[in-house]
């Protein structure tokens, strides 16, 4: 018999781990930060001993926006219909919310059985980057968090405070980057030292010099590869990577259940902050 609980939160760096085994290459320091957001967002499907054996995130960013992620059946419990019965009761948590995911491309049929439509695709990049520092981008401080969440909103179409509050929040794996002119914010960037490489997420600039600027800065906290996510509405800063030698793997179809769907706002630099939590 398998049951559903909400999952507690040593269980998060559970299925963190699992989500490494199926090389989406989480961030050291990801549990805590993606825990705070949403404690009742964790779910696992669990054996008659209580172990957890399959695991999905629907997280409430908002009143009307939540999203779905680390979807994971552990292989020895696949094509059981486990996945499935987890699925339908974790969307419950959504309510009458428009939901968000980032899922692998080819069970996009699934996810459209369960009311959920293609918005776009998003690109793995990664490579060496050589570090510089610029002299107009700093690391963020805690009063800049209103301004980042609101940049942040404008680029991906729908405002996440309590994950970016944390998300922004520097730490010993995790660093925010500000762009600063004039006084004024223009740019951002996150970095965050994962299992392998550090990955760049959000990203927000509106020129090739800021975003340039930004990524250089970024590539300075930790070793290893640098790796970015990146919408296919950000045609500039694919562009970029591309110039910067960075290679393309997987890909991901972001898709929506409900109406109405977020729109970027047009920014032409931008990088997902989480496949997980959007």
């Amino acid at each position: 018999m398998v049951d559903i609980r909400t999952a507690r939160p040593e269980e998060l760096s559970l299925i963190l781990d699992w989500a490494a085994e199926e090389g989406w290459n989480p961030g050291l320091g990801d549990a805590k930060a993606l825990y705070l957001v949403d404690p009742n967002g964790f779910f696992v499907s669990t054996d008659p001993d209580d172990i957890p054996i399959a695991a999905i995130s629907v997280v409430n960013h908002s009143d009307t926006f939540a999203f779905l992620g680390l979807y994971i059946v552990r292989p020895d419990f696949r094509g059981k219909g486990i996945g499935f019965g987890l699925w339908n009761h974790a969307l419950q948590h959504a309510g009458d919310r428009v939901v968000g995911l980032d899922g692998v491309e080819d069970q996009q049929a699934n996810y459209a059985a369960s009311g959920f439509k293609h918005a776009g695709g998003t690109t793995r990049y990664s490579g060496k980057v050589p570090s510089a520092d610029a002299p107009n981008v700093r690391r963020a401080h805690p009063e800049d968090l209103p301004d980042l969440i609101t940049l942040e909103a404008h680029a991906s179409g729908t405002r996440k405070p309590c994950y970016l509050q944390s998300w922004f929040t520097n730490t010993e794996d995790r660093v925010t980057f500000v762009l600063e002119r004039d006084g004024g914010i223009e740019g951002l960037c996150t970095v965050r030292k994962c299992r392998d490489g550090a990955k760049i997420g959000p990203l927000v600039a509106e020129t090739r010099p800021q975003a340039l600027a930004l990524i250089a800065q970024a590539a300075a906290p930790f070793e290893g590869v640098i790796i970015l996510d990146l919408p296919e509405t950000s045609a500039p800063l694919i562009e970029l990577a591309d110039h910067l030698g960075l290679t393309p793997s997987f890909r991901t179809a972001r898709m929506y259940r409900g109406e109405p769907a977020p729109e970027p706002g047009g920014l032409g630099y931008f990088a997902v902050t989480s496949l997980e939590l959007g």
